[in-house]
This record gives C-alpha cells, structure tokens and sequence, in this order.
C-alpha cells in the first residue's frame, strides 16, 4: 500500500500576515509561487498513483507549478469554513472573545470541528483504493490537512491543534506494523543549491 503525501499551498497575502483564508481564492504570492516551484524539485521523480487538489485557486496553481499530474479536485479538501472569521486573525478574533478556540468552537456561520472531520473523513474513505496502486498526494490546506492527518491516525478532528503546519511543505502518511502512522510532518523543502532559507516559517 503506497503512503498519502499531504502537501500544503504556496504563500498568499493572507498566509503570511496569518488571516484566515478559506473560501476567498487569492492567487500565491511571488515567493508563493517559488515555493511551489521548490516542492516540485523536492517531488521530482516520485511515481504517484494519483494527485488530487482542493477546488480553490493556491492549491491547484501550487500542484500545477510544482510539475504534479493532477488527477481530479475534491471539494472535500477546501479549507475550514471560518464563516463570520474569514480574512481575520486569531489575534483580532481574541480581542472580542478571549476564550475563543478554533478547534473546540469552530467558527460562528461557518464549520464545527466535527463538521470539518467528517467531510477529511470523506476523503479518506474514497482515496484508500488509490493507495492499493501506490502514493497519492493531496494538495491543500492548512487546517483541512491538520484534521486530515489527526483522523489518519484515528484522533478526533481536534486533535490536528497538536499538528502545525507551514505553507509549501510536504508531511507523508503511512503504515507501520499495519497501522496508520504520521511518517514525517510539516517538512520543508530544502533550499535550491547556492540560495539561502527562507527567513521565517509561513502560515
């Protein structure tokens, strides 16, 4: 059985100033589409069975400008609904209410946390044929792929709080002794030979 790679979207405006961004489609950034680019240099040579992108704008400009095939899109994949939060950051939503917490309360006209695991269910449940042929790859999204990865290794949707998870990076689901394992997490793409590292870790 191939592993599931899980790789996140490249930079957008709202990414790097931390607002949340889920059914906005803003296009990557310049150094958006750098990391994009970089993922595919890190892919290069991987067979993969299939490669499914989220409907929306970054993740699919992401796949394509990464060199992936990409095989379908899968609304399921879309970044958590934040409803009434969409474009604000978690900083401004706490100067309101203090208490707030995305992954207990979810988001007031948007998604519940076990709203947002029952659709990443979804998409487990239909990719696991896939794996029989080898590796599949899902590109997308922060939040949506932190749920993905906790309800993998059988955690509730809120347990992907544990499990951050930067722009342009690659985590890989796997099998050990029949179970369902996290292999590698949050990964970063190795800068290109003679440039420097990115300064900082985007979100």
């Amino acid at each position: 059985m191939g592993d599931l790679l899980l790789i996140r979207h490249g930079e957008t405006t709202w990414s790097a100033s931390r607002r949340h961004t889920s059914y906005t489609d803003l296009p990557l950034t310049p150094d958006g589409e750098r990391q994009a680019r970089a993922l595919g240099r890190f892919l290069a040579g991987r067979q993969l069975a299939a490669v499914l992108t989220s409907p929306r704008a970054r993740a699919l400009h992401t796949a394509q400008l990464a060199g992936l095939a990409v095989t379908g899109t899968d609304d399921d994949l879309a970044e958590w609904h934040y409803g009434d939060y969409e474009g604000r950051t978690t900083a401004d939503i706490h100067d309101e209410h203090p208490s707030w917490n995305l992954w207990a309360d979810g988001c007031p006209g948007g998604e519940s946390p076990s709203e947002v695991g029952e659709r990443l269910d979804r998409v487990l449940a239909r990719i696991h044929p896939l794996l029989d042929r080898g590796t599949v790859a899902l590109v997308g999204h922060a939040h949506s792929l932190r749920v993905l990865g906790a309800r993998w290794v059988g955690l509730p949707p809120s347990a992907g709080g544990l499990l951050r998870l930067d722009t342009a990076t690659v985590s890989v689901l796997g099998h050990e002794h029949g179970r369902r394992v996290i292999l590698r997490w949050n990964q970063p793409v190795p800068p290109a030979p003679g440039t420097a590292a990115e300064p900082g870790a985007r979100h």
